[in-house]
C-alpha cells in the first residue's frame, strides 16, 4: 500500500507540475459545452433535451485526450521499466496510475459539470443524478481507457489508434450516465442506470488493470 499510495502521488504531483495537460482537459470540456448553445440556438427546451447528452459525450472526448500521456511519458524516459521492476505488482501500478488520472482529470469535469448543466438548462431534478452518475461514470473511463494506452504506448502518434479501441468501450459507460439523468428527469428514476454504471465500475476495477499489465509487459518485452 505505501508503494501505491506514493505512485498515486508521484503521479499526482507530476500532472499538477505539467498543469497544462490537466487544465487543457477542462478547458476542452467547458467549450465543447458552451458551443452547443451557439450551434443550436439558445431554445430553452432544446437545450434542456439535450444537456445531460451533450455533457456525457463532452466529458467523454475530454478523458480521452489525455490518455495517451498515462504511460507514454514513463515509457519514454525509462521509467515504466523501473516501475515494472519495483516490488509493486504491475496490476496494482495500472490501478495507481488509472486513480491519478482520474484524480487530474476525472475529478476536475465532475466538479465543472454542475455549472455547465446550468447553463444547457439542465431540469433541476437532474442535477444529483447526473453527479452521481458522473462520480462512477468517469473512473471507469479511466481505468477502461488504460487499456487502450497499455496497447499504443509502445507506438509514435498512437492517439488516433487509442481512440478508436477506447471509443466502443466506452458507448455501454454513455448510454447508462445519459439514463441516469433523463430517468431522473422524467420521474422513472435514476437507480437502475447507476446500478449498471456502479457494476461497470467494479468490473473495470477488477478487470481492465490484469488486461492493461498484460499490455505493457508484452510492450516492455
Amino acid at each position: 500500500m505505501p508503494h501505491f499510495l506514493l505512485l498515486v502521488a508521484r503521479d499526482v504531483r507530476l500532472a499538477s507540475r505539467q498543469g497544462g495537460a490537466s487544465g487543457l482537459v477542462v478547458i476542452f470540456f467547458v467549450l465543447s459545452v458552451t458551443l452547443f448553445p451557439l450551434g443550436v440556438g439558445p431554445d430553452t427546451e432544446i437545450l434542456t433535451r439535450i444537456a445531460s447528452g451533450v455533457i456525457w459525450v463532452s466529458a467523454l472526448l475530454a478523458s480521452m485526450i489525455s490518455l495517451d500521456r498515462l504511460f507514454q511519458a514513463d515509457f519514454e524516459d525509462g521509467s515504466l521499466d523501473l516501475i515494472a521492476l519495483s516490488p509493486l505488482p504491475l496490476e496494482m501500478t495500472v490501478l495507481a496510475k488509472s486513480l491519478a488520472h482520474w484524480l487530474t482529470t476525472g475529478l476536475p469535469l465532475i466538479v465543472v459539470s454542475p455549472v455547465l448543466a446550468i447553463l444547457l438548462s439542465l431540469d433541476g431534478s437532474g442535477y444529483l443524478a447526473l453527479v452521481a452518475a458522473m462520480i462512477l461514470g468517469t473512473p471507469t473511463l479511466s481505468l477502461v481507457g488504460g487499456i487502450g494506452a497499455a496497447l499504443t504506448v509502445g507506438l509514435r502518434r498512437g492517439g488516433v489508434l487509442l481512440s478508436l479501441l477506447v471509443l466502443p468501450l466506452y458507448i455501454p459507460i454513455l448510454i447508462f450516465g445519459v439514463g441516469a439523468v433523463e430517468g431522473a428527469i422524467s420521474g422513472l428514476g435514476a437507480r437502475p442506470h447507476l446500478l449498471v454504471l456502479a457494476g461497470l465500475f467494479l468490473g473495470a476495477v477488477v478487470l481492465a488493470p490484469v488486461a492493461s499489465a498484460a499490455a505493457l509487459r508484452l510492450n516492455l518485452e
